[in-house]
């Protein structure tokens, strides 16, 4: 995860530089807004690499449950400052739509664009790669920008095409759609962050599997008070086993155990708290329900 986020930052700074030559020389304003984008790309990526490496900290006394939430905190965070920006390339589309600029140098621009994809789709390819090993938040919000940083890309170089051919009007159509988009990304990492900061409920068919799990167990009635969340790179699941009251205590403790130990098979990084519940104390509703 660290090392994703210093490849992050390394390629936003070198994307920030290459577009800015290139959009002084083009006046392209769907250039700009992918120029733009990669400023907050760098941004985004600068928060991640602090928040991930706090995010990384053991459980200590003050935090028992870890620091996790510093990677939500940090997806916020770019939620907002992404938002503002799409908002200021939107104003810019619109003065360029009233006063049209003339674009220079679009084939030298179009090659540095390509150039740029090629370095983005290296470290998306990367991210993924992270992603499926830790499934970080950060990580995915940041990948996120970058893929749409691909789309944008080639949507810059569609623009530059156009105007070749005397359709410079569709350069700053092409830079609103982008900006919409960026919009649309915000949006979605807004709904993450918060997602996790809120302690959110596991999705139901995560949920619908732990049940499962914890069901397949032959000395198993059921469980309820089912709670799980997600913070950082760790799942939390707790809940109530249901078990026959004639099992000693001893018996009730390796049960519980595998229980433990099965669900950690499907879910690695989780830390499962299970409460043991005699079959006499539960309630008839419970055990129907199996919450």
């Amino acid at each position: 995860m660290r090392l994703a986020t210093y490849a992050s930052v390394s390629v936003a700074v070198f994307l920030i530089l290459v577009k800015l030559v290139a959009w002084s020389q083009s006046d392209s304003v769907s250039l700009l807004a992918t120029l733009i984008d990669s400023v907050l790309d760098a941004f985004a990526s600068i928060i991640n690499l602090f928040a991930v490496r706090h995010a990384l900290t053991p459980a200590d006394k003050e935090h028992r449950f870890g620091h996790g939430k510093a990677e939500a905190l940090a997806g916020l965070s770019q939620s907002l400052f992404i938002a503002g920006s799409a908002l200021f390339l939107l104003i810019e589309v619109g003065s360029n739509i009233i006063n049209p600029v003339e674009i220079k140098y679009p084939i030298t621009s179009m090659i540095v664009v390509g150039v740029t994809i090629l370095v983005t789709l290296l470290l998306v390819c990367f991210q993924q790669y992270v992603i499926k090993k830790t499934q970080s938040v950060a990580i995915s919000a940041d990948a996120m920008h970058y893929k749409s940083d691909l789309l944008m890309n080639s949507a810059v170089i569609l623009a530059l095409w156009l105007s070749t051919m005397g359709l410079s009007i569709f350069d700053p159509i092409i830079g609103g759609i982008i900006a919409c988009y960026i919009l649309y990304s915000a949006w979605n990492i807004l709904q993450i962050s918060m997602d996790q900061l809120m302690d959110k409920e596991l999705p139901d068919e995560v949920r619908a599997n732990i049940k499962k799990i914890v069901c397949t167990h032959p000395k198993t009635l059921g469980l309820h008070d089912l709670r799980t969340r997600h913070s950082g790179t760790m799942t939390f699941i707790q809940f109530h086993l249901e078990i026959e009251d004639e099992l000693t205590l001893f018996e009730a403790h390796n049960v519980s155990d595998e229980v433990e130990a099965m669900l950690e098979q499907t879910y690695p990084k989780s830390e499962i708290i299970i409460h043991i519940d005699p079959k006499s104390v539960i309630g008839k509703e419970s055990v129907a329900t199996f919450e």
